[in-house]
């Protein structure tokens, strides 16, 4: 960033006192982030400044309005319940003006939020103790935000999860093969087209009117919480930026796809991709006691499909990237995609081998 962009957003907002520090902040893939260090008078402050990504999420404005709604309802839920608001939930920072986002010439936006001192994010789940903690702290947020009116909020990444859609979109680019892939990939397609009711399974449970519209957070990973240094408790819920409506078992799923699997997300060797059950018990116990019965039976019941199905998603998806020529997620190497794809599939028929004994974790805590 220039001296002299940073220099006009400082003064749009009215920071009082000397900049002693600016430079990246994090490991975020969406935004750029920064942060910002104030002193005025010997006290020390500090901020995140944050460009919205514009080519992710279209109507910044809309994304910043369902922030302000989340936060300013979590704030008072936190305050009721006896803690610190100004510590456990994020905080906008207003310009002089009372906007929530400052836009430069080239039509970014960009936003500020408190810093939360005293806390860090993991990245990466050491043992199911870091798993269960993720999974009461996505929990609380569910029970936080479960008499919150979903359907006034911003869809900031329209049919987001929506693997009804995304099925059917996959059956174009099968049809249409741009890169000239689809031969090499018969398997791979069968696999996808054999599981087509994992595809319908949430949006036709929804239009059944089986399981009620819920305020999702849809990137619910470690590296999404502010953790004490101290205690060890998830303080704080990162990343509202894809906050919308949705479903608590795709949330869950979530969760799991990543954090219970035994590889990384593109690990060539399919033969160390497993769903650890120990990490996936972890977290189910951790999330159902966090949601505190707000959830209905039949949704926590829906919670195992949630892990199937947003697995079963993401393979979908990065095997119609491939399809189309990487068009999409960054590629490091030519079948990048595809070995994506096959990791999303063989974390699938794992969780498909143990279905008996993950149905009887999710008993068991119900």
């Amino acid at each position: 960033m220039t001296e002299e962009k940073l220099g006009k957003i400082i003064d749009f907002y009215g920071f009082k006192g000397t900049l002693k520090n600016n430079g990246n902040y994090g490991n975020g893939h969406i935004n750029d982030t920064i942060l910002l260090e104030f002193e005025n008078d010997g006290v020390t402050s500090k901020y995140v400044l944050q460009k919205i990504n514009k080519y992710v999420f279209h109507h910044p404005d809309e994304l910043m309005q369902n922030m302000k709604g989340i936060t300013e309802h979590l704030k008072k839920k936190v305050a009721e319940a006896g803690g610190n608001p100004d510590r456990e939930v994020l905080s906008i920072v207003y310009a002089k003006g009372g906007s929530m986002f400052w836009i430069d010439e080239n039509e970014d936006y960009w936003r500020i939020t408190e810093f939360i001192s005293g806390a860090s994010s993991h990245e990466i789940v050491e043992k199911p103790e870091d798993f269960y903690i993720t999974g009461l702290a996505f929990g609380k947020f569910q029970s936080q935000l479960s008499d919150y009116p979903a359907d006034t909020l911003y869809y900031t990444i329209p049919g987001f999860h929506d693997t009804r859609a995304r099925y059917n979109n996959f059956l174009r680019t099968v049809e249409a093969d741009k890169a000239g892939r689809v031969a090499e990939c018969k398997d791979e397609i069968q696999f996808i087209l054999d599981r087509k009711d994992l595809a319908y399974y949430s949006m036709d449970s929804y239009d059944k009117g089986e399981i009620p519209l819920r305020v999702t957070h849809n990137d619910t990973k470690l590296n999404n919480l502010l953790i004490d240094d101290k205690t060890g408790e998830a303080i704080c819920v990162l990343d509202l930026d894809t906050v919308m409506p949705g479903f608590a078992m795709t949330d869950f799923g979530d969760a799991i796809r990543t954090g219970a699997c035994t590889a990384l997300e593109d690990e060539p060797d399919v033969d160390k991709v497993h769903c650890d059950l120990a990490l996936f018990e972890a977290f189910a116990k951790g999330f159902i006691e966090g949601c505190d019965g707000k959830l209905t039976d039949h949704e926590i019941e829906t919670l195992p499909m949630g892990a199937l199905g947003i697995t079963y998603e993401q393979a979908l998806r990065f095997l119609a990237d491939y399809l189309e020529g990487d068009v999409y997620y960054k590629t490091a190497y030519p079948e990048h995609n595809l070995v994506r794809t096959h990791t999303q599939i063989r974390m699938v028929e794992e969780m498909e081998a143990k279905w008996n004994q993950i149905q009887e974790i999710i008993k068991k805590y119900k």
